[in-house]
């Protein structure tokens, strides 16, 4: 019996940016993949126009109630449809070769540990599952002899500026940011800013969470524990600078005074592809840089007035324990406030703060143990606890 040379692939959170990015790549060369399973939110029509051109075997709308409208999309396709958490989690469970971990938010972090249970190569966009159980995260892949490979565009540029390098002669590592939609807006016109105007990001085409985040800088903040996580870095170790261009991703800084930099066009297909095809490097259908006409390259240091989250997150890496769980559940809630229109674009900081301090007295829920069990308590008590505190604001 002849053996397929496919490689079995599995995308969560297939119809959002990083997905659809993903599905872009995997659809040039549809010969070389077997799509094993695609998972999506709300956008059942997406999920389900993506599920029949790669021909997947299962298509997972995250939402129960939009499993019927799943079904009809698939019927007489052979695709099979599910619906809801439980469903989702299965699917991280089925046997595939490389899975891309793309959900936003917290509720990446089950499939992410059931895929590497399974001993998948785990393509991780979903920054949350490291901020939340980092340690969790990195001694599941240890114990299921299973690999993680970075997509969030900084982390990438870090894992491929150490090929071949030893971690011990790292001084630093640099990870940029864009400086959001509110990058050259005065300070006090931040207060008054719309969901509309933290919508529109200058550089990247993401989606509107990502994008709000970029806008506070709470993206870069998460990124920073993320990447103290995935690299086992000292938080003294890392810094952000502001860089508008959004060409330079990352810079490592090692003890003989060299600085290596990843520059890339600011095309998340840049990463992605790099895991994808990791160990080899192949063509990607990314815009080649021209460094003339590019000319000048910008950076300036981020001012944590403007964007507290940067604090907030040194302050997390210093409180260890379950402290990004409870970080990550109140910037969500109040990002999702934010949306509804209960919070001004400044207050969001503010409420997550405000919850850090009032669970960082519970010894037992800030600082447990880091067991998945101890991971939702302190994300559900960080949503719960972040709701009262906008509920009972001035």
């Amino acid at each position: 019996m002849a053996v397929s040379s496919q490689r079995r692939v599995s995308i969560f959170g297939a119809t959002g940016s990083i997905g659809q990015s993903t599905i872009d790549l995997i659809a040039r060369d549809p010969d070389a993949y077997d799509v094993v399973a695609l998972t999506g939110g709300h956008n059942v029509a997406r999920l389900a126009q993506v599920a029949i051109r790669l021909k997947a075997d299962v298509a997972v709308t995250a939402h129960e109630e939009n499993l019927p409208a799943l079904r009809d999309a698939l019927a007489g396709t052979g695709i099979a449809a599910a619906g809801g958490a439980s469903a989702i989690e299965e699917a991280a469970t089925r046997p595939a070769d490389w899975v891309m971990s793309a959900i936003v938010g917290a509720a990446g972090l089950l499939p992410g540990l059931r895929a590497l249970e399974a001993r998948a190569t785990l393509a991780l966009a979903n920054k949350e599952s490291l901020v939340t159980a980092g340690p969790l995260i990195m001694a599941t892949a240890q114990a299921h002899h299973a690999r993680i490979l970075p997509v969030d565009s900084e982390h990438s540029a870090v894992f491929q500026g150490l090929v071949g390098e030893d971690l011990a002669t790292v001084e630093r590592v640099i990870i940029t940011a864009s400086g959001g939609a509110f990058r050259d807006w005065p300070l006090e016109a931040l207060a008054g800013a719309t969901l509309a105007e933290a919508s529109a990001h200058p550089n990247w085409d993401m989606g509107q969470r990502i994008t709000i985040d970029s806008a506070s800088m709470f993206n870069k903040a998460l990124e920073v524990i993320e990447t103290k996580e995935f690299f086992e870095l000292k938080p003294d170790q890392i810094e952000v600078v502001v860089h508008p261009q959004s060409l330079v991703h990352a810079l490592v800084g090692f003890n003989d005074g060299a600085l290596m930099a990843h520059l890339g066009a600011p095309d998340m297909r840049h990463a992605i592809g790099y895991a994808l095809n990791w160990p080899e490097r192949r063509s990607l259908p990314v815009d080649r840089l021209d460094l003339a006409k590019i000319a000048t390259l910008e950076f300036r240091a981020p001012d944590e007035v403007r964007y507290p989250a940067l604090r907030l997150a040194r302050d997390v890496m210093a409180a260890g324990g379950l402290s990004g769980a409870i970080f990550n559940a109140a910037k969500e809630a109040a990002l999702d406030a934010f949306i509804a229109g209960q919070l001004g674009f400044m207050d969001m900081a503010a409420i997550v703060e405000e919850v850090l301090t009032r669970l960082d007295a519970d010894v037992s829920l800030a600082h447990g143990a880091m067991t998945l069990d101890n991971v939702c308590a302190a994300d559900q008590m960080g949503r719960i606890t972040a709701q009262d505190v906008i509920n009972t604001r001035p």
